[in-house]
């Protein structure tokens, strides 16, 4: 695993950073407004953020002895948006595209 951080840093800050619970976020994820958000690549019908989204449910709900190198990585990926993504803040955020972004990651910024 090459970072500068350690697995129980990058846990530590994951679990800082997403602040939804799993059911919360999938049923966010089943909603018109999170699949409207987001960067779709190489013509993909879900953003990437979308399926960060996906993948983040499921990472909540392993025990942290279960976490692999690519959960770390992924965790260490959400971290880094959810950080660069809130710098970007803008005024009115309570239907902004910026929150449902963020909330596709995990992260819900009224929640702060």
């Amino acid at each position: 695993m090459a970072s500068s951080l350690d697995r129980g840093q990058v846990f530590t800050r994951f679990k800082i950073a997403v602040n939804m619970a799993p059911a919360e976020l999938e049923e966010w994820l089943e909603t018109d407004d999170s699949h409207k958000v987001g960067i779709r690549k190489n013509g993909q019908s879900e953003s990437v953020g979308h399926a960060s989204g996906r993948r983040i449910v499921v990472l909540l709900r392993k025990r942290k002895d279960e976490l692999d190198d690519e959960d770390y990585a992924q965790m260490r990926k959400v971290v880094g948006y959810v950080r660069r993504h809130s710098a970007q803040r803008p005024e009115n955020i309570v239907t902004s595209r910026w929150r449902y972004s963020l909330m596709n990651w995990g992260h819900d910024p009224i929640k702060e």
